[in-house]
């Protein structure tokens, strides 16, 4: 929590932890040594995503932040985000250079991405960190893992959906944005993260079947049209990856990637709600996307 929680002026902040109904006495320890921060307790354990939601419903700021359990904030982290929102009305939401936990000098993300085959990325990902982007820029999404949202955006756009249960949430989030108009700024805000070994090794397989699911909600006909067979021989290539490299529960995640495609038909309500929403040109959206991932 003294991590998570910095140097922030915390008089100026209100703190919210909620807990995915863990059994390890934490929820004691909070009460005990941060009476200050507001804890939920959920009875069941709802995700992420089901878990940010909780923490934004109990919120009444006009800025809401989502940060990892296993990330600790630079002392001018909040400071930086804020003044991004105060300075930039168009914004939506604000990504933070997120640096390792073990490895300070390299990165974990510099903002999402989203490429023409179907494909979220992170920018920057495991590169060292020598100033490359400590430029203030616009991207495509903010890391659920450290990521400010701005409310009146969420009470337009609604908050993560909880048919994903974790990976990709942030993505879907920043798609329903962009089309609704609302950008998303990298700021001079840094974060560091810890990743588990599982997260290295197979977090971006894990994240397959999701970019499906995305694709499929939020990508305009028109540039279904043009990218559809992108997509469609990407996911394919995935599949063959897996049979080829059978490895547990990445592998069957690629497999139920390559089957969610067929079942595109199943999210057609949700489509239509989330492009109803649509305000900016295709071609705007178009130039969001990076050429396909190699």
């Amino acid at each position: 929590m003294s991590r998570c929680a910095g140097e922030a002026n915390l008089s100026t902040i209100e703190v919210i932890l909620v807990d995915n109904a863990s059994e390890d006495g934490s929820q004691a320890l909070i009460r005990e040594q941060y009476p200050w921060v507001k804890l939920i307790e959920l009875p069941e354990n709802r995700g992420f995503t089901g878990a940010c939601n909780a923490g934004i419903a109990a919120s009444e700021g006009e800025v809401v932040a989502l940060l990892n359990n296993d990330t600790e904030v630079d002392p001018n982290w909040a400071e930086a985000v804020m003044d991004a929102f105060a300075r930039h009305s168009e914004v939506g939401s604000v990504a933070s250079k997120m640096l390792l936990f073990d490895k300070r000098d390299h990165l974990h993300t510099a903002g999402d991405t989203f490429s023409r085959d179907g494909r979220a990325g992170n920018r920057g990902v495991w590169q060292r960190d020598v100033g490359q982007y400590d430029t203030e820029e616009y991207v495509f999404s903010a890391c659920g893992g450290s990521s400010a949202y701005r409310r009146a955006m969420l009470d337009q756009i609604g908050v993560l959906d909880d048919t994903f249960f974790f990976l990709m949430e942030d993505v879907d989030l920043g798609w329903r944005a962009q089309l609704a108009g609302w950008r998303c700024l990298y700021a001079r805000a840094v974060v560091y993260h810890h990743l588990g070994d599982w997260r290295r090794r197979d977090g971006e397989l894990l994240r397959r079947p999701q970019h499906t699911h995305s694709s499929r909600q939020n990508l305009p006909a028109a540039l279904w049209r043009r990218y559809g067979g992108l997509i469609l021989r990407a996911q394919v290539k995935e599949g063959w990856n897996a049979l080829r490299a059978w490895r547990g529960k990445a592998a069957r995640a690629r497999l139920r990637m390559l089957a969610g495609v067929w079942r595109a038909l199943t999210i057609w309500p949700q489509r239509r709600r989330v492009q109803a929403t649509r305000t900016v040109s295709i071609e705007y959206l178009d130039s969001l996307l990076l050429p396909p991932q190699s």
